[in-house]
């Protein structure tokens, strides 16, 4: 249904991404625990398969009707950058829980772990080496998402073609040096509360980190197709707004966990 000539707002049609987005998070979990318990990964990769075809086409209909049919008003869009406000507090509180339980444990530790932290037998990632890399890359990320923003409100096309390719390759660099500080880590996540709290906290990061990136990875591509301007481009703006949560998280992260923790 397009939007009625009496009021700015969207009526949007019936979809079926919601329910097939469902039914990809059931099959993904599902497909989890059957890589735990049995080692295959076959219902895992029919869940990622699902999710991402989602992906594709319910941003598909979203891009069609914000960019070809117009529906994207200013009413509209004024809804749409409340609900990501309001999505990127409800991510703080959500990375809060884990600097309460890191802290919970690192404040006052209990004779289980030795009384001291880190706790007894556990060898601390020097945070001068991959960390200190991982947050100069993180800085650098958000310069040059903002210096993409810039050259768009500006017209400068290429510019922030450029900027947004940098960003997401600096996204990408940074997936990589985690995956690899995580293959030569020298504790588990049963490793006492030290290794739960650090791997759940710096993993659900590193989770955002892909996310951002992929948002930032389509908002480069519908740059380049020329569906943005310097007055409508809030799917760019959302992505740069999510990237600068993403970097502060990974400073709080760095200073407690990484530097201060160890």
């Amino acid at each position: 249904m397009s939007t009625h000539a009496n009021h700015p707002y969207h009526l949007v049609d019936q979809s079926p991404w919601p329910l097939t987005g469902a039914i990809g998070a059931l099959v993904t979990v599902s497909g989890l625990l059957q890589w735990f318990h049995q080692y295959n990964m076959t219902l895992l990769n029919l869940g990622f398969l699902i999710t991402t075809l989602t992906m594709i086409l319910w941003w598909r209909d979203v891009t069609r009707e914000g960019t070809f049919q117009g529906l994207h008003t200013y009413p509209v869009t004024l809804g749409l950058r409340w609900g990501m406000i309001l999505f990127i507090v409800s991510e703080v509180f959500f990375f809060i829980s884990f600097f309460w339980a890191f802290f919970h444990s690192s404040l006052s530790p209990t004779g289980e772990l030795g009384a001291m932290w880190p706790p007894v037998g556990i060898v601390p990632f020097n945070p001068l080496q991959i960390p200190l890399l991982n947050t100069a890359i993180l800085l650098a990320s958000g310069v040059t998402v903002t210096w993409a923003h810039h050259g768009l409100m500006e017209g400068n096309h290429s510019q922030a073609a450029q900027g947004l390719l940098f960003t997401v390759t600096l996204g990408i660099y940074f997936s990589i040096l985690q995956a690899y500080e995580y293959l030569e880590a020298p504790f588990a996540i049963s490793d006492s509360v030290y290794g739960s709290t650090f791997y759940v906290a710096t993993g659900f990061h590193g989770l955002h980190v892909i996310i951002g990136t992929t948002f930032l990875l389509i908002s480069l591509v519908r740059h380049v197709s020329h569906h943005f301007s310097k007055n409508h481009h809030f799917g760019f703006e959302a992505a740069a707004w999510y990237w600068h949560f993403v970097d502060v998280v990974w400073l709080f992260l760095y200073i407690s966990i990484y530097w201060w923790g160890s």
